[in-house]
């Protein structure tokens, strides 16, 4: 599978300006990848401006998703403000070329932000079946969390879209790494650059990790769009040869424990 990441500054707050940005970043990747991973609040940056802020899954962004899907021939997934009635939500989309999306809502809101007092936290993991691999895609502070990351369902490649800020710079790489070992699997974390609106400083470090815990990609602090190519049997060939997953401990995730 061919996947691109975009490491990216953000306009704060700015969801027009976000938007043309992205489009001209997936101007040359039409027919040359599978996957376009990019960061967490894409439209906004990290802001707790929910209601201001928020849009609709029937709104201008998701409508630019599904076309810029289509146009790429390629998944795209983000997350961005979505409001659902009267709550608000940091929801990671999974947009198919095709135009239909799935959705997976943050389940860790970061208390130290007050995002929790914003946002309702989800209280579903999604695994997604693409192309024969099984991706499971989660958001910046689940990353902490091993538990709700852990490889129960066998899958492949685990991601995650961020703003992680550059004074906790050795936690997102070394929890990363964490994770690709921990559960055998190819691990994406996907970050922006830049500063924010809140004058917090972003150093990217967006990362892409083997089944053993191999940098494969460690984009630093610069902006660009990089494409790469995984191999879905070289991970099976690993696991057959370590099975560690036969000695997980066997648990359920419950949300409500």
């Amino acid at each position: 599978m061919r996947l691109t990441l975009i490491q990216t500054n953000l306009h704060w707050e700015d969801p027009v300006a976000n938007r043309k940005m992205f489009s001209s970043k997936f101007a040359n990747l039409t027919g040359k990848t599978d996957l376009v991973v990019i960061p967490e609040m894409f439209t906004t940056g990290f802001s707790m401006r929910s209601k201001e802020l928020a849009e609709t899954m029937d709104g201008p962004t998701v409508s630019w998703l599904r076309e810029s899907a289509k146009k790429i021939g390629a998944v795209i997934t983000g997350s961005m403000i979505i409001q659902e009635e009267e709550s608000f939500y940091n929801r990671l989309l999974w947009v198919n070329p095709n135009g239909e999306i799935i959705h997976y809502d943050k389940k860790h809101l970061f208390t130290l932000a007050g995002e929790q007092k914003y946002f309702m936290a989800g209280t579903e993991r999604m695994v997604i079946d693409y192309m024969g691999w099984k991706i499971c895609p989660l958001i910046c502070y689940d990353l902490r969390f091993p538990v709700w990351s852990r490889n129960t369902e066998d899958y492949d490649l685990l991601l995650y879209v961020a703003s992680w800020p550059d004074r906790r710079r050795e936690a997102w790489q070394t929890l990363l790494k964490a994770r690709a070992i921990e559960n055998q699997c190819y691990t994406i974390g996907v970050n922006r650059v830049g500063e924010d609106g809140s004058k917090l400083s972003y150093v990217g470090d967006s990362t892409l990790i083997d089944f053993a815990g191999k940098s494969l990609l460690a984009a630093e602090k610069i902006e660009g769009v990089f494409t790469m190519e995984i191999s879905l049997s070289d991970r099976q060939d690993f696991i057959s040869k370590l099975p560690f997953l036969a000695d997980r401990d066997q648990f359920s995730l419950n949300s409500n424990a």
